[in-house]
């Protein structure tokens, strides 16, 4: 089975994002350091109908980037949803303000500035939604730190879970980051979760 094309097909057969989003990627390509780190339009378009489904009113996101999934998620919240991005690259959150600007839905998004850990120490909660796609290496610290913060009923979303496949044989901090939480959340209690192989993988967490 060719991998690329059943993900490509996919892609193709998935509503395009609005054209905001569009010109971000575009942008993103042109202006952006790896832009690879895009969710790209079948995680976000997951994000933006999980949002709309849930109708979180306190969301968090660990790792923005350029915005394109803040904007996704932000797009199914409700009217009065409310989203806190962690992001520590300051030309990241300058570009994406920008695209936050000219969306009808980048009212709901508040950017910060400086290690998530940090950022979520100073939350309060309950969070309804946190959607988690940063530096691998803090992958189980993120999951950690936010359990404690999700309500009853929350959702945790965390991206690249499959990492490539390195999580098969871990070697590097990275893949032995994600692998740990991986099997941290199969085992955990407080949780109820499905892994699905979509794009670089899906890890869907049900807090209980």
């Amino acid at each position: 089975m060719d991998h690329e094309a059943i993900d490509n097909y996919c892609v193709e057969t998935t509503q395009a994002e609005p054209d905001l989003l569009l010109e971000l990627v575009e942008k993103t390509y042109t202006d952006m350091g790896y832009p690879n780190k895009l969710s790209g339009r079948t995680i976000g378009r997951t994000l933006k109908l999980l949002a709309k489904i849930h109708q979180p009113k306190n969301a968090l996101e660990i790792g923005m980037f350029t915005g394109y999934s803040a904007l996704s998620i932000a797009e199914g919240m409700p009217e009065d949803g409310k989203l806190i991005c962690c992001e520590t690259n300051p030309r990241a959150i300058e570009f994406a303000q920008k695209f936050f600007d000219l969306s009808p839905f980048g009212s709901k998004i508040t950017p910060i500035f400086g290690p998530a850990l940090d950022t979520i120490q100073t939350l309060e909660g309950p969070l309804d939604f946190v959607f988690i796609d940063a530096d691998k290496r803090n992958y189980l610290n993120y999951y950690e730190a936010v359990v404690p913060l999700v309500r009853s009923g929350g959702l945790i979303i965390i991206d690249n879970s499959i990492w490539q496949g390195r999580v098969l044989s871990p070697v590097e901090n990275s893949d032995i980051a994600v692998d740990a939480m991986n099997q941290r959340i199969a085992q955990d209690p407080r949780v109820e979760n499905v892994h699905l192989h979509v794009r670089d993988g899906l890890n869907l967490v049900f807090k209980l």
